[in-house]
């Protein structure tokens, strides 16, 4: 009978080979946990292309440089090259233009910049319109309906007899009318009164499509590329801007007489919004 071999002996005991094996590993470990805090502890002054290009210049005037590609991945389009406007004086014409005397005065130099520059532009890094062009769309929707319900179209209002009472329909329904409700049928045409190609129109009379900066697809085909929603998103972005810097009667006014107005609503053009 085969005699009982000891409790230690059962115990695996671990080879040479697998020895060295584990040392190995550890040593690599200790390796690549020295790279990864040698790495995380390199601050960026030790790169001198990832250094900024002074603090004193403004955010639109120049992209981060930690936000440029080192090399371009992508061919050049074709087509010729598209430039934006870099003068201010320009901007503030426009400004001045599409706001009154003294337009270019309203929006601070960051805001002014934001307000027209689309999301494209740059890809983004240095700010775009969007959550301006939001909070502008929804003040000139509601100046919108505003001006139809104050302003009704006599096409759409309902037949009157000799005492101008509404005429029965061929069911023998008679409207309730009121003063106050001669406008509602023209809510149904805001959205194409606020069509994006007529709107493209009027930032086009304020020359917002000089100092728009955005990048189109195609070069040589503006249109095709989306210059009129373009357009139209830096119009909304502005009365944002306005709202929000100015307040909302300034917004309510500037919309009213230099969106709606040229659109055929009317509006007393001495009125002066209320402080």
């Amino acid at each position: 009978m085969a005699s009982k071999r000891p409790l230690q002996s059962l115990l695996s005991t671990p080879s040479c080979s697998s020895l060295r094996t584990a040392q190995s590993s550890r040593q690599t470990l200790v390796r690549r946990t020295s790279a990864c805090a040698s790495f995380s502890t390199t601050t960026p002054s030790q790169f001198p292309e990832h250094q900024t290009e002074g603090s004193n210049v403004p955010r639109w005037q120049q992209t981060p440089p930690r936000m440029r590609a080192p090399f371009r991945i992508r061919a050049q389009p074709k087509g010729p090259v598209f430039r934006v406007n870099e003068d201010p004086r320009k901007l503030d014409d426009v400004y001045n233009r599409m706001l009154g005397q003294g337009g270019d005065k309203m929006l601070s130099d960051e805001v002014k910049w934001l307000a027209v520059t689309h999301k494209s532009f740059e890809h983004g890094a240095r700010g775009f319109n969007d959550r301006l062009a939001f909070l502008g769309k929804r003040i000139v929707s509601l100046q919108t309906s505003l001006a139809f319900l104050s302003n009704p179209q006599p096409d759409l209002q309902w037949p009157l007899d000799a005492q101008n009472y509404p005429l029965p329909d061929r069911y023998g329904r008679t409207p309730f009318l009121h003063s106050a409700l001669r406008g509602l049928p023209g809510l149904s045409d805001e959205a194409s009164v606020l069509d994006k190609t007529r709107l493209a129109n009027i930032a086009e009379r304020y020359g917002l499509d000089k100092v728009a900066r955005w990048k189109p697809k195609r070069t040589d085909d503006l249109l095709a590329s989306g210059q009129h929603a373009v357009l139209a998103t830096s119009l909304y972005a502005v009365i944002g801007a306005v709202a929000l810097e100015r307040g909302g009667a300034v917004a309510n006014h500037v919309t009213q007489q230099k969106i709606l107005a040229p659109l055929g609503f009317a509006f007393n053009a001495s009125s002066s919004p209320s402080s």
